[in-house]
């Protein structure tokens, strides 16, 4: 079936994101099973991962800044329930307010959830090669990290809210109503289509690549898990190489969930300045749903590797206890000057 886009004015067409006036009923009942699915799965995973990180007996600097990533994902996932009344009613019911924030919230989550992982990865990474103690946050770092994440995130990503309008569009000779971004001017697309690829995606993800290249060689150089400190003695466990695994699965499933959502974004540039050039929003449902998809992987991965099977026992309602293998282990025996980092 051939659509025809028009503004209703006859002068510009916007894309119209979740809005498809060609979806089939049963594709559409397909997407909002899957999306259903990964909203419920994503609620409890993410969950019992805030309710078994807060019942640890101390919680140093790099967990706060996981569950941070957590909290992220949940106000992620959020937005689920409003993708699928655009699915399913096409057209933009949800008033002009659910327009400025829908896309504005995403963009935000996933702003936080990146620079999250990569303030993990770097004070894991300063903390090893500074041979430190962190038995336990450190609240002065904690809040101005979080809080300069949040800002930075919400202001980068400001353009979603104010650019995000509800536009009269005619589709196959039918004026209909859509949420869809509206920049005033090519130029200032351009620019923020950069900056914000540059500052949220380019520099977190080299932050991170960079530190956990560092962490790897430290791991890598050890000789049957010691590292010589000048006169000290480092003991690397199995429980922090773990930890350092997982971490960098987190990360690298981020990428490759998040990456083409970045490619979408600099196509609808293309598309704006090339109008040969279209994307389905079928196409963009499915990406999208991939990126929501790393919002269960995150809480799951990083469970599953470090506490094995102690998320099931929070879904479960049974209490966790904290035992050994939840922090570092660590050898001080001739040297009580000898310090150590901890998860």
């Amino acid at each position: 079936m051939d659509r025809t886009f028009s503004s209703a004015n006859g002068t510009q067409t916007h894309f119209t994101f979740f809005s498809d006036f060609n979806n089939k009923v049963a594709l559409t009942i397909l997407e909002t099973v899957v999306m259903s699915s990964i909203f419920i799965i994503s609620i409890v995973a993410n969950i019992s991962a805030i309710i078994l990180m807060a019942k640890k007996k101390k919680l140093v600097t790099a967990n706060c800044f996981v569950l941070n990533l957590f909290c992220a994902d949940l106000l992620f996932i959020s937005m689920i329930p409003v993708i699928l009344v655009i699915r399913w009613t096409k057209v933009w019911v949800l008033g002009e307010f659910i327009c400025h924030m829908h896309f504005y919230i995403i963009c935000l989550s996933g702003c936080v959830t990146l620079i999250s992982l990569s303030a993990v990865s770097l004070e894991r990474m300063i903390s090893i090669m500074k041979v430190t103690q962190a038995t336990s946050c450190n609240v002065k770092v904690v809040v101005c990290g979080l809080l300069g994440i949040w800002v930075f995130s919400a202001f980068t990503a400001l353009p979603m809210c104010l650019f995000f309008n509800v536009v009269e569009q005619t589709v196959n000779g039918t004026v209909i109503r859509i949420c869809t971004l509206v920049w005033p001017n090519v130029s200032e697309e351009i620019a923020w289509d950069i900056s914000f690829i540059i500052l949220n995606f380019l520099i977190p993800g080299l932050i991170i690549v960079v530190s956990y290249t560092k962490i790897y060689k430290i791991t890598k150089s050890v000789s049957d898990r010691l590292i010589s400190c000048e006169n000290n003695q480092f003991k690397v466990s199995h429980r922090d190489y773990k930890l350092f695994r997982t971490l960098l699965i987190l990360m690298i499933s981020f990428f490759i969930m998040w990456t083409p959502v970045v490619i979408v974004v600099l196509l609808l540039l293309l598309q704006n300045l090339h109008r040969q050039i279209t994307i389905p929003p079928t196409v963009f449902f499915w990406i999208t749903t991939l990126t929501f998809s790393n919002s269960v992987l995150n809480p799951i991965l990083y469970n599953i590797n470090l506490f094995r099977q102690k998320w099931v026992h929070i879904i479960l309602c049974h209490s966790v206890e904290e035992s050994a293998d939840t922090e570092t282990t660590t050898k001080r025996k001739e040297n009580p000057n000898i310090s150590h980092g901890t998860f």
